[in-house]
């Protein structure tokens, strides 16, 4: 039982928490992001847009020269989905074009290996057996580099234990994740995400999707008890719904009394695992996209063309850009659009200190955000 002067001790434990992480977000470091408009997936458009939008971030040489760089794409949901007739890559997942111009295009700059990472729907099929399944060609993206290669980071997959990434300052949800040795065994990690709303987050942007680099073998509904499963079952209800910790080969939840509603739980699950293990590189892809929701599973979904792409190096920076180009703003909170039902995953981010989602406070170079903001709300529904 919660006596009182339990109750006064997490009080003073929460005020001091709130204190600390205050002063983090205060401190938030910043890095310039890039925005373009870009209508066309067509190559004679996109590649000397990325081009030019790494050049205006520094470079991809100083990021990727003689570097391992891990690459996490958006390929959500079953191949098979559809909004409407659409295929995937121009609605719910990260386009193969953006994927395949940006492995061209660091393997031009000079990275030493490249590997392509995501945990496919409850499966331990290749990854590149799920683009097949997608209307895919996956040697396209892989034959962009001279050693390309993918990972199904949804399990223990070609490597021979998990790696744990500790959350600097104890995080919001867990003090800890294990994941994929792919995620260690890199030098560079990108997050290549599309610019969408979120039925439980708001948006889904780079942070969010990191979201999916959680094994379910570990962290699914299915997964064993005392230790990880041999292959993925179940979706990931413990950070939605709380209803289940972990494997206990894993950390268990910081606090098992906090709220057991995804609106609480998904964002600071995000923020966690994106101060984990940094994002050095998140590129967003909104020249396609769709409004309403992540997938065409939600109810509402409907597609959208914002014609922009948005690069940095700074995740929190550039989500932010992001959100403003989708006409919100970055500074919202619980009860403002586009978190009506949920904490934002910025302010989560920006409390551990990843990076600040103050618009004053962030340089954007190449297209000023007012000349591309597409209103993600105003989206019309198909007649």
């Amino acid at each position: 039982m919660l006596n009182r002067r339990c109750f006064v001790k997490s009080g003073f434990q929460a005020a001091a928490a709130a204190s600390f992480f205050g002063k983090q977000a205060l401190a938030a470091p910043t890095a310039p992001v890039a925005v373009a408009p870009c209508k066309t997936y067509a190559v004679s458009e996109l590649r000397p847009t990325l081009e030019k939008m790494f050049d205006q971030i520094g470079g991809l040489g100083r990021i990727v020269a003689g570097k391992t760089v891990a690459i996490k794409i958006n390929l959500t949901g079953a191949p098979t989905y559809r909004l409407g007739h659409d295929p995937a890559e121009l609605r719910q997942w990260t386009h193969y074009a953006v994927i395949g111009h940006t492995v061209s295009l660091m393997a031009k700059a000079g990275a030493r290996r490249i590997r392509l990472l995501e945990s496919p729907w409850n499966t331990v099929e290749p990854l590149e057996q799920y683009m097949l399944e997608g209307g895919w060609t996956p040697r396209e993206i892989l034959n962009a580099g001279p050693k390309v290669e993918c990972e199904n980071t949804n399990y223990l997959g070609t490597g021979k234990k998990y790696s744990r990434f500790q959350v600097p300052n104890g995080g919001h949800l867990f003090k800890a994740y294990d994941l994929n040795h792919s995620f260690e065994n890199c030098d560079v990690f990108v997050s290549i995400a599309k610019i969408k709303e979120h039925a439980t987050a708001g948006i889904t942007l780079s942070m969010k999707n990191c979201f999916g680099n959680t094994p379910c073998t570990i962290y699914g509904q299915g997964s064993p008890k005392n230790e990880p499963g041999l292959k993925p079952s179940g979706g990931r209800g413990l950070f939605h719904n709380g209803d289940r910790q972990p494997s206990a080969s894993a950390l268990p939840e910081n606090d098992p009394n906090s709220p057991r509603e995804g609106g609480y739980r998904v964002p600071r699950a995000v923020a966690d695992l994106c101060a984990a293990r940094p994002i050095d590189l998140a590129i967003l892809d909104g020249i396609e996209s769709m409004a309403g929701g992540e997938g065409p599973w939600i109810r509402g979904a409907r597609p959208c063309t914002p014609g922009v792409l948005v690069v940095g190096t700074n995740c929190v920076t550039t989500d932010a850009v992001a959100m403003a180009t989708m006409g919100f703003d970055p500074m919202a909170d619980r009860g403002a659009a586009p978190f009506e039902r949920c904490d934002s995953t910025l302010r989560l981010g920006e409390m551990l200190n990843i990076g600040t989602r103050d618009l004053k406070r962030i340089e954007v170079v190449g297209t000023p955000i007012a000349k591309v903001v597409y209103r993600f709300r105003d989206v019309p529904f198909p007649s």
